[in-house]
């Protein structure tokens, strides 16, 4: 598949025009081919306009038919895995079986919302029949279910360009409860966003589904991020990465005339306390498992330690040194 190296907005392709940038071997640091155009102005708000006129349709479309897309997303990644693993190692150097089971839990996301998505409890539909003989206040007829928001504007993280980016669960997520999505890819590894991208692309339009419903914008900055936050048509954001871009996300959010719900996981600070007790009977278990943790990979894990904490004693530990280390592994986040 040639990488065009443009944004995707609906079934077309962004135009020139905008800043160029490339992605870089971090091994080596040295830049990538293709160069990859950032987004003009007017294609964040095309692509925010597609959006919210295929949310009209998109919304009402049944379990069965988003299920069906899910899985045909799911498919078509593991289709073409060879080419998506390689581009993604050599965006970010990142350890081939590391992707491998990055992209297998994807495809496994995308096909645990559409099993959910075709059941259908999740809207949780509720239904209170009127009950006009009630004393001392008759009740009226009650019905409540859940409903997307709108067009949802997903930001692709660095440190898993797979599991939490185009195709990623808040994408899933989003597609699955009717919500349009349009997705700012990450800089560091653009190619691989829009090898997936087409994917979601080609899925959608073989499923007959609205164009709008899809879209991906490529920026080396934050500009275009900037933009879509506060785009009137947008109505939640997802975000996976630093506090301090989550944080910038949220602020935008909050300013706008009408506030927006920002989803993030951001940070790294995970605290680890070490008990007394635990230091004594498993000292040397408990700093392999630390040593083994902090240098698992690249950037920020839910579980990786931020500040580990251990007891102050006149002759600590040689594995622990000082009561408290800081990790200085940390992911880097573009929004």
């Amino acid at each position: 598949m040639e990488l065009l190296s443009r944004s995707i907005i609906g079934f077309r392709t962004g135009r020139d025009g905008g800043a160029t940038f490339r992605a870089e071997d971090p091994i080596t640091g040295k830049p990538l081919e293709p160069e990859f155009t950032s987004a003009l102005s007017e294609e964040v708000d095309e692509a925010a306009q597609l959006a919210a006129e295929a949310f009209t349709a998109f919304g009402r479309v049944t379990g069965k038919r988003k299920g069906q897309l899910l899985r045909l997303i799911a498919i078509s990644l593991e289709a073409i895995h060879d080419l998506i693993v390689e581009r993604a190692h050599l965006e970010t150097a990142l350890p081939k079986a590391r992707l491998e089971g990055e992209l297998a839990r994807t495809a496994q996301q995308l096909r645990l919302f559409a099993s959910l998505v075709e059941e259908g409890s999740w809207v949780a539909a509720r239904i209170e029949h009127a009950d006009l003989e009630r004393k001392s206040n008759p009740r009226p007829d009650l019905r409540s279910m859940l409903r997307p928001l709108g067009p949802v504007v997903v930001f692709g993280a660095s440190n898993f360009p797979l599991a939490f980016s185009v195709a990623g669960g808040d994408t899933a997520s989003a597609l699955a409860a009717g919500n349009p999505v349009i997705v700012k890819a990450h800089p560091a590894h653009p190619g691989t966003s829009e090898l997936v991208g087409h994917v979601i692309r080609e899925s959608i339009f073989a499923c007959d589904l609205p164009e709008g419903i899809f879209s991906m914008l490529f920026d080396s900055g934050t500009s275009v991020g900037k933009a879509l936050v506060m785009h009137p048509e947008v109505k939640a954001v997802g975000f996976t990465g630093s506090h301090a871009g989550g944080r910038a996300l949220f602020d935008l959010a909050t300013a706008r005339p009408k506030p927006i719900p920002v989803l993030a996981e951001m940070g790294s600070t995970n605290p680890v306390f070490v008990l007394p007790r635990a230091l004594r009977a498993r000292r040397s278990q408990i700093a392999s498992g630390l040593f083994t943790s902090f240098t698992l990979g690249a950037g920020q894990f839910c579980t990786k330690p931020g500040l580990v904490f251990v007891p102050e004693s006149p002759t600590p530990p040689a594995s622990f040194g000082k009561s408290k280390h800081k990790s200085r592994n940390r992911s880097r986040s573009s929004f």
